[in-house]
């Protein structure tokens, strides 16, 4: 769990309330990415900025594991934390003289990572997760495909390999906080861990700074990461490829990137898990007298045999000719019948129509007069 998480409210970033679903926080993130990506707002650091700040917002809230530690975190602050243990405020309690908030959360399950590890550590940070968005056909999404995208962010700064010291110098050991990267504020009851205002958290110092990265460990580049996407993945989709995001401080592992899928319309088939439906246009003719008709599929055209008489609406089932399998047996295609009205005729063919609603008035009048 990131630190920063205490100061930042995500929900705000992407103007969604706390209760919202994940379908509104996407459409929102989505939205506000198209107007401040760094490809449409060129030279716009602001943007830029706040491109971030989206990303990594829409990285928390998507998530609905991390989503739920970062709603706890949050209650935790805003109802004012450390005064709801026993004992708070007072000169000693069951805990007995002072205690670290830090190693209470430690044990609580979720919250160890607060202030960047457990307790008092090294200044190791895990890098932000990344965001990118990977667009399909309906047919790769079944299927499954290995794509390249391209990833804008932060990198390791392959001057320094991520150490931010000129290279053929290292980092030192911070003598502020003894390469803890924490110093400890006492305030009544509870003392805190706070970040090392020497060594800004990392417990170490820098004399001689990279000049390619300025003593970051990180620069932003465009690399190309390889995704693999498993077959059927649904619009919508995350894929989360650990390792990926961006560069750890001080020696901690890279983030994740997270990759939202999206899948192209198919102009015929739509999906239904395993199962795809398709709607087969019929004239009057073929309903009424039957056919035998091609009907496309995935892996090309099949015959279908339409009995006499079909009904508009019904539906009929090729076995195995749905979404293909990756575990189990292949989905099959459900074929709905729709007869279709013409809006135009020829004089042929209302002539023909006429005579035939003609003989069909004849047979319901013959039905009536058996009938009395």
């Amino acid at each position: 769990m990131n630190r920063d998480w205490v100061d930042k409210d995500f929900y705000q970033t992407l103007g969604v309330g706390k209760s919202s679903p994940p379908d509104e926080i996407k459409r929102a993130y989505r939205k506000l990415a198209r107007l401040c990506h760094p490809d449409a707002n060129p030279g716009d650091q602001t943007k830029a900025e706040k491109f971030k700040e989206i990303s990594e917002a829409y990285s928390v809230l998507s998530d609905p594991e991390r989503r739920k530690e970062y709603d706890d975190v949050r209650r935790l602050v805003d109802s004012g934390g450390y005064r709801h243990f026993p004992g708070a405020g007072s000169g000693g309690g069951p805990f007995g003289g002072q205690v670290n908030l830090e190693d209470l959360l430690g044990g609580m399950g979720g919250f160890g990572d607060l202030f960047g590890r457990t307790g008092r550590q090294t200044g190791e940070r895990k890098g932000a997760d990344l965001t990118a968005e990977l667009r399909l056909t309906f047919e790769e999404s079944l299927e499954g495909v290995t794509k390249s995208i391209a990833v804008k962010g932060p990198s390791s700064c392959r001057e320094c390999r991520g150490t931010g010291a000129r290279a053929g110098t290292h980092p030192e050991i911070c003598l502020t906080c003894s390469g803890q990267g924490t110093t400890v504020q006492n305030q009544g009851f509870f003392s805190f861990s706070r970040p090392c205002p020497q060594c800004q958290g990392s417990g170490r110092t820098i004399k001689d700074l990279c000049p390619a990265c300025r003593g970051t460990g990180a620069r932003r580049l465009t690399r190309h990461v390889r995704v693999k996407v498993p077959p059927g993945v649904k619009d919508g989709g995350r894929i989360r490829i650990r390792g990926k995001g961006a560069p750890g401080r001080s020696g901690g592992p890279a983030g994740d990137l997270v990759v939202s899928v999206e899948v192209e319309r198919h102009p015929l088939f739509e999906r239904n898990g395993k199962n795809l439906n398709l709607v087969l246009p019929l004239t009057y003719a073929e309903a009424t007298l039957g056919a035998t008709l091609e009907v496309p599929t995935l892996n090309g055209p099949v015959k279908l045999r339409i009995p006499a008489g079909t009904p508009n609406g019904k539906t009929f089932r090729l076995r195995g000719r749905g979404a293909p399998a990756w575990k189990g047996k292949a989905g099959d295609l459900l074929v709905e019948a729709r007869v279709e009205i013409p809006r135009r005729l020829s004089k042929q063919q209302r002539r023909l129509l006429q005579s035939l609603a003609e003989l069909d008035r004849k047979d319901i009048r013959s039905h009536f007069e058996v009938q009395a």
